[in-house]
């Protein structure tokens, strides 16, 4: 990953998660006067200016409530990388995602109807519903909602130094969206 790249915080004037930016995105915030640094990193960007860590926004930004966009990514995060089939966490080369009502009958591309599974068992699924295959889900999918994106966001952070304050993140209690693999 290149220094540009990298992700930063965005952080509302209240101190609210926004969602993750990355280094050209947070210089251009900063350099505009729309945003402040809250955690600097050690890395040196030019001299006296440090790559930020987590950004906050000096004035208050209503946020619109939008659904995550469905896609792998997300669709792994949710489910920490496990096979919802077999339990299994896999590296993410070795999952795909599976349609729990088959696309031939209809399924869509939604969040409750697409879930984390394995290459194995998503042959052995086919073109079959859970029930049919006796392939009982791991847990029960729901739709999107603001807690999906909260968790989506707190699992992306989960282990960048000092994000935790901000993501809420409780180290004794294991995420349900926590990242892992």
């Amino acid at each position: 990953m290149s220094l540009i790249d990298r992700p930063v915080l965005l952080l509302n004037a209240s101190l609210e998660p926004i969602r993750i930016i990355d280094v050209k995105k947070s210089m251009t915030l900063l350099t505009k006067g729309v945003a402040v640094v809250e955690i600097p990193t050690d890395i040196l960007l030019y001299p006296g200016i440090y790559v930020p860590s987590v950004i906050r926004l000096i004035t208050y930004a209503k946020v619109p409530y939008k659904t995550k966009l469905v896609n792998k990514r997300n669709i792994y995060l949710r489910d920490g990388y496990r096979c919802q089939y077999c339990g299994v966490k896999f590296p993410t080369n070795e999952l795909t995602w599976d349609h729990v009502m088959p696309k031939s009958r209809g399924g869509g591309f939604t969040w409750d109807n697409l879930v984390t599974c394995c290459h194995p068992c998503n042959r052995k699924k086919d073109d079959m519903t859970p029930e049919e295959a006796g392939m009982p889900l791991l847990r029960r999918v729901l739709p999107a909602t603001v807690h999906t994106s909260r968790g989506l966001l707190r699992s992306r952070g989960m282990n960048t130094q000092g994000w935790d304050q901000f993501l809420y993140v409780d180290h004794s209690v294991g995420s349900r969206y926590q990242a892992k693999g």
